[in-house]
């Protein structure tokens, strides 16, 4: 049945409560399109301002989305529960998680933790010290700092005390897809920008932000999953673009931190009205430390921190006190060092041996290197049945092209020559093949 045989009523409340109960009820599917004002109008009988008006209270429930002149869809629900993985086979290589390597990460330190009362300080002083140096040192502006549980609760936090659903927020495409998610559960649109080995390009950038967007999320090394690094000249350049936009929120998220293998450029300017930069120490420290420093503008850190008091109150000083110690020991920042040029040399081991046999291939930094194919799924399951589990890009994708993405952080380098000739056996076809399929070439 269309959308509009389940509306009903005669005011913009009756009309509303119709389309989120067919909604709720799985009648209307998310994504589907609402019928034009005019049209549902004529079809229920009322004028166009009770129509409009119903959508409008729809839009601030959260059930529907505004695209401009594109029309008002049903918004996708949320993932109710993270996907569960199912178990490799033991003979399976693990390249598609895309956590760090686990011998990598410093020993947790053995504290002796005081108990800390109510009414105490929100964050430890010495954490926010040491994150304010770590910020100076790279052009982040650092007068204002808040700690979250995360790279993606920061996020997370900022989108929700400026926008609203509906709004419009540009994101590198392909991205995260911990950011893609977020946006459908928050009720905000998806704006693709598109993104090359230097980050963020300008022009996409520049024809994303002619539209009605209110804020952009990027990452400015480390992306995941490209490995997309912000150079010097492409940071200047993407400053300028910026610049035409004072009013809008710009969100920056440093995931990899010290282990990203890229300098740190932001687009942070103390001038701008609305910015975040969140730094985590997941991939650093390691993933159950759920920690991260989150510099913003002073508004914003007043709301995070205002709206933690209300729910969370703090992040655990526990936790805070731990990442202190760690921060502090120069046998871990040696280990950190230790575990950049380790992910370096295995990220370039991969993508040299790739580019030797003609295949294109993208990683710049980070974990992860993405590289393009004509079709997902059956390079993946091709690899898997040769005991390699990497991961399909589908997720990650916007409008970019298919891909799969692969996490270098425990493929050693003399392993990136058997995986290298694996993946060319695949994606390149024998001549013969060539002539009748052309299923997996780039």
């Amino acid at each position: 049945m269309s959308v509009q045989s389940y509306l009903s009523g005669d005011s913009a409340v009756n009309i509303a409560r119709s389309i989120e109960s067919a909604v709720a009820l799985g009648k209307i599917a998310g994504g589907s399109l609402l019928p034009p004002v005019r049209t549902a109008a004529r079809h229920l009988r009322v004028s166009p301002a009770t129509v409009a008006a119903a959508y409008r209270v729809l839009g601030q429930r959260g059930v529907v989305v505004a695209d401009g002149r594109r029309g008002t869809r049903v918004r996708h629900a949320p993932p109710l529960a993270m996907p569960v993985a199912a178990p490799l086979p033991e003979s399976v290589r693990d390249l598609a998680g895309g956590n760090p390597d686990y011998d990598l990460l410093p020993p947790m330190p053995r504290l002796e933790h005081e108990q800390r009362l109510y009414r105490d300080d929100l964050n430890d002083p010495r954490l926010l010290d040491l994150g304010r140096r770590q910020f100076d040192a790279d052009d982040v502006p650092a007068e204002h700092i808040a700690v979250v549980s995360g790279a993606l609760d920061g996020v997370e936090r900022v989108l929700r005390e400026h926008l609203r659903p509906g709004d419009r927020v540009a994101v590198e495409d392909p991205c995260f897809t911990g950011i893609h998610d977020l946006l459908v559960a928050l009720a905000l649109v998806a704006v693709p920008v598109a993104v090359d080995d230097e980050g963020l390009q300008p022009d996409a950038l520049r024809r994303a932000l002619r539209g009605d967007v209110a804020a952009l999320v990027v990452t400015p090394r480390a992306q995941n999953p490209t490995g997309a690094a912000i150079t010097t000249s492409r940071q200047r350049a993407l400053k300028a673009v910026l610049a035409k936009h004072p009013e809008l929120l710009l969100i920056e998220d440093d995931h990899a931190g010290p282990v990203a293998g890229a300098p740190y450029r932001t687009l942070a300017e103390p001038s701008r009205e609305r910015w975040a930069v969140v730094r985590s120490v997941s991939k650093s420290l390691g993933p159950d430390l759920r920690v991260a420093l989150l510099a913003a503008d002073a508004r914003t850190i007043a709301r995070v921190e205002g709206r933690q008091t209300l729910g969370i109150r703090w992040v655990s000083h526990i936790l805070q006190r731990t990442v202190v110690a760690m921060w502090s020991d120069r046998r871990v920042q040696a280990l950190l060092k230790r575990a950049e040029r380790t992910y370096a040399e295995r990220r370039n081991a991969l993508l040299r041996e790739l580019r030797t046999r003609g295949i294109e291939a993208h990683g710049a930094s980070g974990l992860n290197v993405w590289i393009p194919v004509r079709e997902e799924t059956p390079v993946v399951q091709a690899l898997m049945a040769a005991g390699w589990a990497v991961q399909a890009g589908e997720r990650y994708r916007l409008t970019a092209g298919p891909a799969i993405r692969i996490t270098i952080a425990t493929l050693e380098p003399e392993d990136a020559t058997e995986l290298a000739d694996e993946i060319a056996r695949i994606i390149t076809p024998s001549p013969a093949l060539a002539r009748t399929s052309r299923a997996y070439t780039p």
